[in-house]
C-alpha cells in the first residue's frame, strides 16, 4: 500500500486508500427513510477491517450516525490493539437514537458537540479522534466560527487531533480552513461525477481530499443492472443525493461506464481497481474511501494499490471518452 499526505498541516501520511464504514453500520433510518445498506454480519465486518490492516490500510472513515452508533462500535472492536497504527475519521452533527436506530435533524451547539465527541470516544474505545468532521448543520460561513471555537477546545483537551468538513460547500470549507487544526474535506468524486470546485479548494489550501462515493455507491463495481438492484430498503435507492440506481438515470450511467471500461481495465485491473486508480490519477490530494461489507471487497479494493494511479495517457483517453466527470 502506498502512502499519501493527510493534507499539508498534519505532517503525517496515511494509506492512499481508506475504508468507508457506512455500510457496516447495518440497518437504520433517518428522517423516516432507510439510511443503511442492509443487514450486516459484524464478525465479517471485523474480519474485513483486520484484513485491511494486514494489507496496509491505515485510514478508516466512519460517522456517529452510521447505524446510529453501530459502525463506530464495530470499528472500535476491530481496531483493538492496533489503535496507534491507524487514523480514525468520524463525523458529528446529525441527531439519532441508538436504541431505536432512528435519526433526524442536526445539532452543532457547543453542548451537543462536547457530548457527541465523548460518546464517539466511548463507542470507538479510544482516547482521541484523529480527524473530526462536521457532518451537517452549518448553513453558511457565518455559522463556522462558533463551531471552530468548540473544535479547538476539543483539540486543546486532547480529545481531537484535527478536524475538517464533510459539508462540501466551497465557501464553508474556506471558512472552516481558518481554524488552525482544519486538515480535510470530504466530498464526492468518481469517474462519473464529482465536486470539482471543492477539490480545487482542497488543493489550494493543502487539505486532504477524502473522497466519498469513489465507486458511485457500488455502480462501478459492475455488480448492478436494472434487473439486479440493491434491496428496496437500501439507502442507495432511497436517498436524494444521487441517482445512480434511479430508473432511466441508471441506464445512462451504465452506458458511460461501458464506454470507459476498456481504458479503466486495460492493464489487468478490475473495474473497481480502475475506478480507484482514476481517483489517484486525478489529483495527488485524493484519498478514496470505498465502502465494504466483506473481506473479499476489502481485498479487491486494496489490490488497486498494486497498480497505483492510472497513467497520464490513460487519464487523457478516459477524458476524451467521457469528458470531465459531471459536476454536482
Amino acid at each position: 500500500m502506498f502512502q499519501r499526505d493527510l493534507g499539508t498541516r498534519t505532517g503525517i501520511q496515511v494509506s492512499a486508500l481508506g475504508l468507508g464504514c457506512w455500510a457496516i453500520g447495518g440497518p437504520w433510518t433517518f428522517n423516516g427513510q432507510p439510511a443503511g445498506w442492509g443487514e450486516v454480519d459484524d464478525d465479517e465486518s471485523i474480519r474485513a477491517i483486520r484484513r485491511a490492516l494486514e494489507l496496509g490500510v491505515t485510514l478508516f472513515d466512519t460517522a456517529d450516525v452510521y447505524g446510529c452508533g453501530h459502525s463506530e462500535r464495530v470499528l472500535g472492536r476491530a481496531l483493538a490493539g492496533r489503535r496507534d497504527d491507524v487514523v480514525i475519521v468520524t463525523k458529528v452533527g446529525n441527531l439519532f437514537d441508538e436504541q431505536t436506530r432512528t435519526g433526524g435533524g442536526n445539532d452543532l451547539s457547543p453542548a451537543y458537540l462536547r457530548r457527541a465527541c465523548d460518546a464517539s470516544l466511548r463507542r470507538l474505545d479510544t482516547d482521541r479522534i484523529d480527524v473530526y468532521l462536521i457532518h451537517d448543520g452549518i448553513a453558511g460561513p457565518e455559522d463556522v466560527p462558533a463551531v471552530i471555537d468548540v473544535l479547538e477546545e476539543l483539540v486543546a483537551a486532547g480529545k481531537v487531533r484535527w478536524y475538517g468538513s464533510s459539508i462540501s460547500d466551497p465557501a464553508i470549507v474556506r471558512a472552516m480552513a481558518e481554524g488552525p487544526h482544519m486538515v480535510a474535506v470530504e466530498h464526492e468524486l468518481n469517474v462519473l461525477r464529482g465536486e470539482h470546485e471543492t477539490l480545487s479548494v482542497a488543493e489550494e489550501l493543502g487539505l486532504a481530499s477524502l473522497n466519498r462515493t469513489p465507486l458511485a455507491m457500488g455502480l462501478l463495481s459492475g455488480r448492478y443492472r436494472p434487473d439486479a438492484l440493491p434491496a428496496a430498503d437500501d439507502v442507495r435507492r432511497n436517498a436524494p443525493w444521487w441517482d445512480f440506481f434511479d430508473e432511466g438515470a441508471m441506464e445512462r450511467w451504465l452506458e458511460r461506464i461501458a464506454e470507459a471500461r476498456a481504458e479503466l481495465t486495460a492493464d489487468g485491473r478490475s473495474l473497481v481497481q480502475g475506478a480507484l486508480g482514476w481517483i489517484w490519477g486525478h489529483s495527488p490530494a485524493t484519498l478514496p474511501l470505498p465502502g465494504f461489507r466483506t473481506v473479499a471487497q476489502v481485498q479487491e479494493n486494496v489490490r488497486a494499490a498494486d497498480h497505483g494511479p492510472l497513467p497520464t495517457e490513460r487519464m487523457e483517453r478516459i477524458r476524451a471518452i467521457l469528458g470531465e466527470p459531471l459536476p454536482i
